[in-house]
């Protein structure tokens, strides 16, 4: 905070702040952080990449930003800032029609953000993430986004890369994946149930990227060949703490053939079956995918 407090003189074109040890920027008071902060804003008259990530900025302080860079911000990233409202991020979306990137937390993703940035007035968003996240099972309350919205959006930016992780527990996934969602990259980071990955294969047409942490010990077969007939673009998968049989998994590997460009299975996930054995898999994958292929092994120390 003192140095930037003392960059009177600079305009910055990019500034990051990342907080990797302790203390975070979140233990600071917060009008010293906001203060400091505002310098930078103040005097940085063609700012066009900020990170603050995890960082007490405010509403009053993205004003004092989109009033002073409005024309040159392209980037923001700004996920896991509690004090920061909707109407905040809102007032950046309607001022700021450069901005091509933006990474925000769910609860600051609303209708009105996503119109803003399809209005015609604002130029197409190359890359958006959205982060899930529920500390306290059952204590947050996820709000529901109106797919007219997410039209709206689509239509002005059609090559956005919308990349959503999901930190939930699985009772908090009702509202999501109910109908047509635009996501191309998609990162389970909890254990996600078998019907939510039923509905992602139904309703994420445009996904390229999956990777599930953990699902339980229910065989994922339907939900993986659903994904691979729905899903025509998808070219990158990955399966932590899953189980799928062998045959299951070779016939998700045919359907999807050589665009499958990433794929990264553990081999404990594999159930062998009368079909495949897990010697036989490897070669079985590597045909359907036109290069040599072994699953992943947990490290034995």
């Amino acid at each position: 905070c003192d140095i930037l407090s003392q960059l009177v003189n600079c305009s910055l074109k990019t500034l990051g702040l990342i907080s990797t040890a302790r203390p975070s920027f979140m233990d600071l008071p917060k009008s010293h952080f906001i203060s400091a902060l505002t310098v930078v804003f103040v005097n940085s008259k063609s700012l066009s990449s900020l990170k603050i990530d995890d960082t007490p900025v405010d509403d009053p302080s993205l004003k004092v930003l989109v009033a002073n860079n409005s024309d040159t911000l392209k980037l923001l990233k700004m996920s896991s800032c509690p004090h920061v409202s909707p109407a905040g991020i809102l007032c950046v979306a309607d001022q700021c029609h450069g901005l091509r990137e933006l990474a925000l937390n769910y609860h600051l993703l609303s209708d009105e953000l996503l119109l803003a940035l399809s209005s015609e007035k604002h130029v197409r968003l190359e890359h958006l993430r959205i982060d899930v996240v529920s500390e306290n099972p059952g204590q947050t309350q996820f709000h529901t986004i109106q797919k007219s919205s997410w039209d709206a959006f689509i239509k002005h930016s059609p090559k956005v890369n919308l990349v959503m992780y999901f930190f939930l527990y699985e009772e908090e996934f009702d509202p999501f994946f109910r109908y047509e969602t635009p996501v191309t990259h998609l990162y389970f980071g909890r254990s996600v149930s078998k019907d939510v990955l039923g509905r992602v294969g139904m309703t994420c047409p445009r996904l390229v990227e999956l990777v599930v942490c953990a699902n339980g010990l229910r065989p994922l077969d339907e939900e993986l060949i659903r994904i691979a007939e729905r899903c025509k673009y998808l070219s990158a998968v990955g399966l932590g703490e899953c189980e799928v049989s062998c045959s299951a998994f070779v016939e998700f590997v045919k359907m999807c053939g050589g665009r499958l460009s990433q794929l990264s299975i553990m081999e404990e996930v594999l159930i062998p079956d009368q079909k495949y054995s897990l010697e036989q898999i490897h070669w079985e994958v590597s045909k359907h995918l036109g290069r040599v292929w072994f699953p992943d092994m947990m490290p034995t120390w």
